[in-house]
């Protein structure tokens, strides 16, 4: 894969020695899992060691019949009453992660704008294929904006958060929220969202073999979370028939992740629809880059207009802290 922004090579490197051949080339899912989640300790612990923000995870009702779903509610140390919150929604595939996964994420959001936030984990593929996500996203969903007033947020200034899977799960969410006539969400943020189930895509063809998610990871992912099944406008939003109706959306993407093309062909059609949407595209960077090398010049850059746009959305002033610096 040519192209990349030189700060972001080591890490890739690093990656592709974890993953030999990709994740698909580890047959056995559980451990897929247990190295991801090896790697995510990793990245986790002087995040935990630092953080300001207290942390409470909780069981809350999931879908009719089904289990409960975990999520954990994320207070700054300086929080406002009736402030606005974040719904955030991991990633992996479909298949990965838990609530420590992108906690890294959760608590950059919370201390950085001083908001709660409320990150809900979900069923996996494919053990439980699609709507099993969306379904206890939801959920997950209602129940944060049943307890507004006991979370002490305001509900009319809540926005939904998650990247590539978690990008997908984000957009379905808000998408069922407004057929449903669910929670009223303010602002979505859409990180390399993983839209689109057919993988013909030009960026798709182009990222193969390079450690990241590439093409391979992604067709098998695609295979568990469908399995078999014809997708609908939840499992796959670029296709949603009516993209209308959405909340004003932010998509960031870099030129060597293979879900650009997609990304683009969904900016086109949220605006078609009349989404206000903001779309950036970052040249050399590969997928989730920015977690893997955090102090890259273009890491810094793109979480700085990720949490300005955040903030514009949601109308809040950035909070002074020493852990995070954009």
């Amino acid at each position: 894969m040519n192209g990349i922004d030189p700060e972001l090579r080591a890490p890739l490197e690093e990656l592709r020695e974890a993953f030999p051949g990709g994740l698909s080339a580890i047959e056995d899912v559980a451990e897929r899992r247990r190295i991801d989640a090896a790697l995510t300790a990793k990245m986790l612990a002087p995040v935990k060691a630092a953080q300001t923000c207290s942390t409470e995870d909780l069981l809350v009702p999931g879908p009719v019949g089904c289990p409960d779903v975990p999520v954990r509610v994320y207070r700054p140390r300086r929080f406002q009453p009736a402030s606005p919150a974040v719904f955030f929604i991991h990633g992996g595939g479909m298949y990965l992660g838990d609530l420590d996964y992108e906690h890294v994420t959760a608590v950059r959001i919370c201390e950085e704008l001083g908001v709660l936030v409320v990150s809900t984990g979900y069923r996996k593929a494919p053990e439980h294929p699609h709507p099993a996500q969306v379904d206890d996203c939801y959920a997950a969903l209602g129940w944060m904006s049943a307890n507004a007033t006991s979370l002490d947020f305001d509900p009319g200034r809540l926005a939904i958060f998650g990247g590539s899977a978690g990008g997908n799960l984000a957009l379905a969410t808000a998408l069922k929220a407004r057929d449903l006539g669910g929670p009223e969400l303010s602002y979505i943020v859409a990180l390399y969202p993983m839209v689109d189930h057919r993988n013909t895509t030009r960026s798709e063809g182009e990222v193969t073999a390079v450690g990241t998610w590439d093409r391979r990871d992604n067709t098998e992912a695609w295979g568990w979370f469908l399995a078999g099944q014809e997708p609908d406008g939840y499992a796959a939003p670029l296709h949603a028939e009516d993209l209308t109706g959405l909340p004003p959306t932010f998509i960031d993407v870099g030129t060597a992740d293979l879900f650009l093309d997609e990304n683009l062909a969904l900016a086109q059609r949220l605006l078609a629809a009349g989404v206000p949407t903001e779309l950036h595209v970052h040249p050399g960077v590969y997928h989730a880059a920015e977690y893997y090398a955090p102090d890259a010049e273009v890491a810094r850059y793109m979480w700085a207009i990720r949490l300005r746009a955040l903030r514009k959305g949601l109308g809040v002033q950035p909070v002074s802290t020493s852990l995070w610096s954009t």
